[in-house]
């Protein structure tokens, strides 16, 4: 493996993803590989430790966050936004029209920003 900007980019992709689902990588792994991620919610994947976002603007950013990670853990590296690219992005912020009980996972992995 070579070692490369893209490299904290993927890093920052898993911790976000690890804090907001509340699990480990390896089963977010086994979650993102599944065929089913077109019928798990956003609302299914959170953790349940954290109490669901009631405020519209908190489940956006929630949203927004987990769209984010997904796009960093693409497939191949070379399709990660640099570093400089997450910051813009996390500065920007992005609207989802649809509350996270009606958003699926595959809606959020195919996200463009």
């Amino acid at each position: 493996m070579v070692v490369t900007e893209k490299c904290d980019v993927y890093s920052f992709g898993m911790v976000a993803l690890e804090t907001m689902m509340g699990i480990h990588q390896r089963n977010i792994f086994n979650l993102l590989s599944s065929s089913s991620t077109q019928n798990i919610t956003l609302k299914d994947i959170l953790d349940s430790c954290l109490s669901s976002p009631k405020v519209s603007r908190v489940a956006n950013n929630v949203a927004f966050i987990i769209a984010l990670a997904l796009n960093c853990l693409h497939c191949n590296p070379q399709l990660h936004p640099s570093m400089q690219e997450v910051s813009w992005r996390l500065m920007a912020s992005k609207s989802f029209p649809q509350p996270i009980s009606a958003m699926s996972l595959w809606q959020l992995k195919i996200e463009k920003f």
